[in-house]
């Protein structure tokens, strides 16, 4: 009989697995700056993304180091329009009338967070009249004037920056009519800047620059080709004077300080005023509002030459069924006062005889063609849109070459 094997014991059981511990959910902080950028794109607006930025040193230092960034959301998000500046009482600081949308909180913020009212220029006790004129709006900046003292001021409602300094000289705005222009950097609003005067009178003009970084006014030689009795239009570096009477348009390059005259746009003789501007792709052109119709021309080469012409771009009315203005104004009667075009936006308030009090400020975009109501306010002839400029706490001064294409 074989003998009988000893059982084996059983093998021991295998070792029990140490559960991993769960994944860290990812956030937006684990995000590295180009996805960072990317996320940001997507934000409704420039008031949204001041926000989002200064939470987060990391989300701040992803907009500040990529100046390409920036460009692209300016692309994407045209500057916000927070308000608009009426000169009701002049010499008096105009009145502001903001752009309430209740939705967006961010801009609201924008808003309340602006010093309207100037409130850092120096002024009289003993005098209840500052004597503080606007004379220019513009890149989120204002120009301000005050004969009385004969000081001049650079003011930016949302940093609250203040730069005073002296009036042209006597010689070129005593006994004058004097119109003011600021250039500033479009990256860097702390950065240096300039104010351009253009002195009128009825055989021509004369203009000085001021800059900030020499704090001097530097006068150029009279010119006979540059008299209006209208302030002009600063568009991509030149101020342009028009006329109802189809005269030439009046240039002045503020770069060389030259003056020079182009052709208007045929058949414009006996139409309202033409209003520059510029394009959406920051094409030159002239905007005319004939009852409510607006007429746009556009400033491009010839097919033939090359040379810049006119050409009439569109023709839009605001009383068929797409931009039905009647939505708005119950008047037959309603004009329209066209104010500025900026970025391809036209700006303009409505005009009726018997109800002064109660215009419409409205905008047309001329890509999309739609029209929007902004607010209420009361009739002014000079009115100054306060549109938002990117802010000097988003751009960092010194900046890695090698991320300009970032």
């Amino acid at each position: 009989m074989a003998s009988q094997q000893p059982r084996l014991p059983p093998p021991p059981p295998p070792p029990l697995k140490k559960k991993s511990p769960p994944a860290t959910p990812t956030t937006i902080s684990d995000l590295g700056d180009d996805l960072l950028r990317e996320v940001f794109l997507h934000l409704p607006s420039l008031p949204s993304l001041v926000r989002a930025a200064l939470t987060s040193p990391a989300f701040l230092r992803a907009v500040r180091s990529s100046p390409a960034f920036r460009r692209r959301f300016r692309e994407l998000h045209p500057p916000p329009l927070l308000g608009v500046f009426l000169d009701i009482h002049d010499p008096s600081i105009p009145v502001f009338a903001p752009i309430r949308r209740h939705s967006d909180r961010d801009h609201a913020a924008a808003i309340r967070g602006a010093d309207v009212f100037f409130t850092l220029l120096p002024e009289d006790d003993n005098d209840p009249d500052p004597q503080w004129s606007m004379e220019y709006c513009g890149d989120g900046f204002v120009v301000l004037v005050n004969w009385e003292i004969k000081k001049m001021a650079v003011y930016d409602p949302l940093t609250r920056s203040l730069d005073l300094f002296p009036v042209p000289p006597d010689e070129i705005c005593c006994d004058m009519y004097v119109e003011f222009h600021m250039l500033a950097s479009e990256e860097n609003n702390n950065g240096p800047f300039h104010v351009v005067s253009v002195s009128h009178e009825k055989w021509g003009a004369q203009a000085a620059v001021f800059s900030s970084d020499t704090r001097e006014w530097k006068v150029f030689p009279f010119s006979e080709d540059g008299y209006s009795s209208l302030n002009g239009t600063l568009v991509n570096g030149s101020v342009y004077w028009t006329f109802t009477s189809g005269a030439n348009v009046r240039v002045l390059n503020t770069a060389t300080l030259q003056f020079s005259q182009i052709e208007p746009p045929l058949h414009t003789e006996g139409q309202e005023e033409f209003k520059p501007g510029e394009t959406k792709d920051g094409k030159l052109c002239l905007v005319c509002a004939v009852q409510l119709m607006l007429v746009v021309w556009v400033r491009r080469p010839d097919n033939n030459n090359g040379e810049d012409r006119w050409a009439l771009d569109k023709t839009f009315s605001l009383q068929d069924d797409t931009h039905n203005i009647s939505r708005y104004c119950l008047d037959d009667d309603v004009s329209l006062n066209v104010v500025a075009i900026i970025g391809g936006f036209v700006y303009f308030s409505t005009f009726c005889e018997r109800r002064p009090n109660s215009c419409h400020f409205m905008c047309f975009c001329l890509e999309t063609e739609e029209l929007s109501k902004l607010c209420t306010v009361t009739h002014s002839n000079i009115s100054y849109p306060y549109i938002m400029a990117f802010p000097p706490s988003l751009v960092c001064n010194k900046v890695n070459p090698q991320l300009e294409g970032a």
